[in-house]
Parts: structure tokens; C-alpha cells; sequence
């Protein structure tokens, strides 16, 4: 029989949630314990990139975001089911400490964890709790917290470890930055999965609108879904834009290090990868987000100097150029925002992670 220690990890089927948990199975494998993943059929799309020494569990899981009725009214009978083999998978094999990421997929082990007083915590990417999260926070030993500050509820203490990021940004932690100046330039646009239409709407004319001195410096990289990408190149071709124009960006870590401006959206990796690398930004909060959970994500890093914000609803081709030019057309101010960015990144959020972790375990083994 193994005398490892057990951490099961938890998480939802978006790369938001199964990340962190990736770069926290990382580390934890490296001290020599033993990890589970528990997740769905979604997440489970997810599982090339951990380690394969990971214990992958597939469970009963569901949501009532999708579906017709009937689907929904199969929810709560699919998460019992979920939670009961939860239970009899703990039974056999207990867990030492439980770490949920959010999503639906996550209710079952931290219900059983629960249940069982297991020592359990959580990690939400967001400002804002995602729902899942906001049903556990009362009820697991302790909170971690990637974007700070976030808003939870009444008595629950968070502790801000930041969101672990990928070893391609990581290693370039406050890269050294190049301000704007009389020479080649890089702006990067990403948009992120949802919502990028109107970053592809916007963000060419504005670009486009800025002095003719500085545009011969310009090059654009933007990130534009299928449908948008042919008329986004033809747009900067014909105004004689140097541009990279894709679907998606393999090396975004690369590029947001040689940028001396992305323009983003405001998911939570998204800000994670620019306050650790250091550099000035715009953020467009995507406002059909949860709970508006994109704007504070952005608000910790526009607060601490790091970012400039265009809430969706301004978002008009002479407001972004204004504030395009409000960086490139002042290299203080840019390597002043580079700065405060690189001091507000957290590149130890796995770190303080796995201290957590280890804390949970050592409470829990006193118990």
C-alpha cells in the first residue's frame, strides 16, 4: 500500500479551470505526491497536457447552462450519482487534501469532501466567484484567490496566490521591456475564445487612425476568429498595415514579450500572462462575462498603473485610438506601465498554491 500523500484536483472543462490545475498537478507530482484528476467528459479534453503519471477520473457531471428541459431536470439526479461515487472512490482511496477549480464538474468531490470533513479549499481564476465556487466558499477550509482583490461573500478570508501561468510565460517573467520609440514597433491584439468580433470591428481603424509616422513603425499581430480573419487582413493591407492576422496564436507568450502594447480582453490567464511578463495594456472587459467577472479581473492590474480599461460599452475607433497613442506616443509612461505590471504579477502563484495545499494536508493530518 503507498504511504504518498493523495491530492484530488477538481476542475471544469474550460482551459480557465483546468490550467491552474495542470500547473498545480505539475508541482505537486514533483514533491512526490500522488494526483487525480476529477472531471468530465469536457474537461477531460483537457488531460493531454498534465503529466501522465496524473490518475484521470472521469465523473458524472452536469450543467444547467446548456440543454432543454429535459436535460435540466436531469441535473441534480447526475450530480447525486456523481457525489455517491465520489464517496465509495474516497472510501477506497482517501484523498489527503481536495483543491477545486470551479465548474460543475467540481460538485461531486468537493460535495463528498464535504461530507466526509475532508480537508478541501479552492481556487477561483476571477474576480468574481464563478457559482459553483460561490456554493463552496462557506463550506471548504480555505479560499485561494487568482485575481485580487475579488469579491466574496461575508466572512470568507481569501488568500491571493495569483493564477499559475504556463512555463512559456514563466520564463519570461518581467522580460525586458522595450518602449515605443522611432523604430520598429509590435501591437498585439488577442481577443480571447468568445467576443472577439468586435475587437475586429474596432480595433483596425483605430490603429489606422494614428499619426502616419508612427503606423510606418507599426506591426500588427491580431488575433481574429475564421469568419473575421480574411476582411481584418484585407483591412490592413489596404491601409498599408503591417499585420499578422490569425485564428490563433501558438506563441502568444513570445509575442506579448516583443509587444509595446496588446490590446486584450480581460480573461483571467489573459491578465495573469501580462502582469507576470510586464507589459502596458488595454483591456476590453467582455461584457457578457458572468457577472461582469472580466472587469474586475482588470481592475487590480488598471488600479496598480499596468493597464488602461475601455469598458465594451465606450468602445469607439476614436476613444482606442486616443489611448493607443497615449502609450506609443509616450515612452515613460510606457515603460512605467511595463513596471507596474511585471510588480503587480504573481509569477509564484503555483508556488503559494502548493503551500496551501500543503498547509490543508498538515491541518488535516493533525486532526
Amino acid at each position: 500500500m503507498t504511504t504518498q500523500p493523495l491530492l484530488l484536483i477538481a476542475a471544469g472543462g474550460t482551459g480557465g479551470h483546468m490550467f491552474p490545475a495542470q500547473a498545480l498537478a505539475e508541482a505537486m507530482l514533483a514533491r512526490g505526491w500522488r494526483v487525480k484528476l476529477s472531471t468530465d467528459a469536457r474537461g477531460a479534453r483537457y488531460t493531454k497536457g498534465f503529466p501522465h503519471s496524473t490518475e484521470i477520473e472521469q465523473i458524472n457531471s452536469a450543467t444547467f447552462a446548456r440543454g432543454g428541459l429535459l436535460a435540466k431536470a436531469m441535473v441534480a439526479p447526475r450530480l447525486v450519482m456523481g457525489t455517491l461515487s465520489a464517496l465509495w472512490g474516497f472510501q477506497r482511496d482517501r484523498p489527503t487534501a481536495i483543491v477545486g477549480f470551479g465548474g460543475y464538474p467540481t460538485i461531486p468531490a468537493l460535495a463528498a469532501a464535504y461530507l466526509m470533513k475532508l480537508p478541501r479549499m479552492i481556487h477561483e481564476q476571477n474576480g468574481i466567484l464563478g457559482r459553483v465556487n460561490t456554493i463552496f466558499a462557506t463550506r471548504v477550509n480555505a479560499v485561494a484567490c487568482g485575481t485580487w482583490p475579488t469579491d466574496l461573500p461575508a466572512g470568507v478570508e481569501g488568500h491571493h496566490t495569483g493564477n499559475p501561468v504556463r512555463a512559456a510565460v514563466l520564463e519570461r517573467s518581467e522580460a525586458g521591456y522595450i518602449s515605443p520609440g522611432d523604430y520598429p514597433m509590435e501591437v498585439l491584439v488577442i481577443g480571447g475564445s468568445q467576443g472577439a468580433r468586435i475587437l475586429s470591428d474596432v480595433i483596425p481603424p483605430a490603429i489606422a487612425a494614428l499619426p502616419m509616422e508612427m503606423l510606418k513603425n507599426i506591426r500588427v499581430s491580431h488575433q481574429a476568429r475564421d469568419e473575421d480573419q480574411e476582411r481584418v487582413a484585407a483591412f490592413y493591407a489596404q491601409h498599408g498595415i503591417k499585420a499578422d492576422v490569425q485564428p490563433f496564436f501558438q506563441d502568444v507568450p513570445r509575442r506579448i514579450t516583443e509587444a509595446q502594447l496588446v490590446i486584450s480582453r480581460a480573461g483571467a490567464s489573459s491578465v495573469a500572462d501580462l502582469s507576470v511578463i510586464g507589459r502596458p495594456s488595454i483591456l476590453i472587459p467582455f461584457a457578457a462575462a458572468t457577472g461582469d467577472h472580466q472587469t474586475a479581473n482588470a481592475r487590480g492590474l488598471v488600479e496598480a498603473g499596468g493597464a488602461i480599461m475601455i469598458p465594451e460599452s465606450r468602445l469607439e475607433v476614436n476613444a482606442v485610438a486616443e489611448q493607443i497613442l497615449s502609450v506609443l506616443d509616450n515612452p515613460d509612461a510606457a515603460m512605467r506601465m511595463a513596471r507596474a505590471a511585471a510588480v503587480f504579477g504573481k509569477p509564484d502563484a503555483t508556488d503559494m498554491l502548493v503551500d496551501m495545499v500543503a498547509q490543508l494536508a498538515a491541518k488535516g493530518h493533525q486532526k
